[in-house]
């Protein structure tokens, strides 16, 4: 249908593309200051949130940090001299470094014969591995005559536990178990090893450690004193000042072995013996039992 409408002129059809260009160009900065809002208010809401998780980690660590303050010896620093053995509280049933286990007995060592001396952190995963191809073995040559089995606990794996120190925690309760109730210690390891916790991770928690020993048969009235403490003074390299610190009961004696490890070439977990000579087939089921009893025949 035809229109009397005048067509635009050419200033009016420049005029209107300019006013629409304007209206594209407002849409557009609109649009860009919502975007601009919205990443700063997205940026406010993860700098609290990374905030509130860097305050919940501080406060946790802060917290691990006081839980486990009176663990290991001298705070478990690393510039802490170890004591010497003779200068510290050891099980009733060990001697010197080591928990002789023999046919007559736990703290007892065999008339002659053959030793077997096994070094073993209870955080380490292939002691667990050792314990068990060859732990019911071990149980088995400890009643044997001329068999003495010497357990040397250590805890030179502690800085694996986030802070908790749980191999110097582990190794002093198997330590209280050997000193107040020996007829439970190698079961007791045996358990801990069946639930050990993986490396770098929190470790288990003294409650865990004390109901892993109730398992074992431990009564309650030894596990209850896991987590006693001692206090007592101890040195830092480069300085001859004593100062006074506060520790579970045989952290000093656990110190005094994992620093008795120093005098072995390429250390480490699980450290078997036979008559002092390091046996290292121990991974072959059947086969260290084997050999100690050679041994023991001379």
């Amino acid at each position: 249908m035809p229109t009397n409408d005048p067509k635009p002129t050419k200033n009016q059809r420049r005029d209107e593309a300019r006013e629409k260009a304007r209206q594209l160009r407002i849409a557009q900065e609109r649009k860009a200051k919502r975007t601009r809002i919205a990443v700063i208010v997205v940026g406010a809401v993860a700098l609290v949130a990374l905030g509130l998780v860097v305050a919940f980690i501080v406060k946790q660590n802060a917290d691990k940090a006081e839980q486990y303050a009176n663990v290991a010896y001298g705070g478990g620093a690393s510039d802490v001299v170890a004591p010497q053995t003779a200068d510290v509280t050891a099980p009733s049933t060990a001697d010197g470094n080591f928990i002789p286990v023999s046919k007559d007995g736990v703290g007892k060592a065999a008339s002659g014969g053959a030793t077997l001396s096994l070094y073993f952190d209870l955080q380490c995963p292939v002691c667990a591995q050792f314990d068990s191809i060859n732990g019911a073995d071990l149980d088995a040559l400890a009643k044997e005559d001329g068999v003495t089995v010497k357990y040397y606990p250590v805890s030179f794996l502690d800085s694996m536990s986030n802070g908790t120190f749980y191999s110097s925690r582990a190794a002093n309760a198997v330590a209280i178990v050997a000193d107040k109730d020996p007829e439970h210690f190698s079961p007791f390891i045996t358990k801990l090893y069946e639930q050990q916790p993986a490396e770098n991770t929190d470790g288990l928690t003294d409650e865990k450690i004390a109901e892993i020993a109730t398992e074992a048969g431990v009564p309650t009235s030894v596990s209850d004193t896991f987590t006693d403490t001692v206090d007592g003074t101890f040195k830092v390299q480069g300085s001859d000042a004593e100062k006074t610190g506060t520790w579970r009961t045989f952290a000093p004696w656990m110190a005094a072995n994992t620093d008795l490890t120093s005098k072995f070439d390429s250390f480490g977990t699980p450290y078997v013996l036979i008559n002092d000579t390091k046996f290292e087939n121990w991974s072959t089921p059947g086969a260290l039992k084997t050999a100690v009893e050679a041994a023991a025949k001379g």
